[in-house]
């Protein structure tokens, strides 16, 4: 009996290096062997600035429904209010080309050169839905959020300023505690009856802007 008991005991301390623990003669479970260590890495994170205003000038290609594509440019002033929800208001201004009925009719023009020209102003209001860090390197990591935008304002074009209604996301990186880069598409709607009956015409925005906080 004695024999079968010392057997007990002597594979139990064989077998408990391969588990990780150790034990004492009287067969109670002391600290693990080992104890992995776990190094982190360090990066540097950019910091927003404690100012609440963000100051952006943008440029990139608008789609005016039936009018073609042009180059856009613009600029915008945003407040954050929190960390998620800010408002801000732009302005920008594009040159939209001939319609196809011009392009087919040869001698028809629709608009003058001044009335061709497109200005618009907007109110919108935007919410991060996805606030987090852009890691672009192993030792980089950038302040980073995916949001949504919408609100209203008013488009020039054609002789007549038209109520707009806008909505659209974008993406937003901090490189620095000053400086942010964005990138937003956008869809900008008003009614227009220019070549036919009225209709709500789209026009899509792709946009990359260069701004600072202050």
């Amino acid at each position: 009996m004695e024999s079968w008991i010392r057997g007990i005991f002597l594979g139990a301390a064989l077998i408990a290096p391969v588990l990780g623990v150790a034990a004492d003669t009287d067969g109670t479970v002391t600290d693990p062997v080992y104890t992995p260590q776990v190094e982190r890495k360090d990066f540097s994170l950019a910091n927003i600035n404690a100012q609440d205003f963000e100051l952006t000038l943008y440029t990139g290609i608008m789609s005016v429904e039936d009018f073609g594509s042009d180059t856009v440019v613009g600029g915008r002033l945003a407040y954050h209010v929190t960390e998620r929800f800010s408002v801000e208001g732009s302005y920008g201004e594009t040159s939209p080309g001939r319609t196809s009925y011009e392009e087919l009719s040869g001698s028809a023009v629709l608009l003058t050169d001044e009335d061709r020209e497109l200005s618009y102003y907007n109110f919108l209001v935007g919410f991060d839905l996805f606030p987090g860090e852009a890691f672009l390197t192993s030792r980089w990591a950038f302040n980073s959020a995916v949001y949504v935008v919408g609100g209203v304002g008013s488009t020039d074009f054609a002789g007549d300023d038209r109520f707009t209604t806008i909505y659209g996301a974008g993406f937003r990186l901090v490189p620095t505690d000053w400086l942010v880069v964005r990138f937003d598409v956008r869809d900008q709607l008003y009614n227009i009856d220019l070549i036919g009956p009225e209709k709500t015409a789209h026009n899509i925005e792709l946009i990359a802007s260069f701004g600072v906080y202050f």
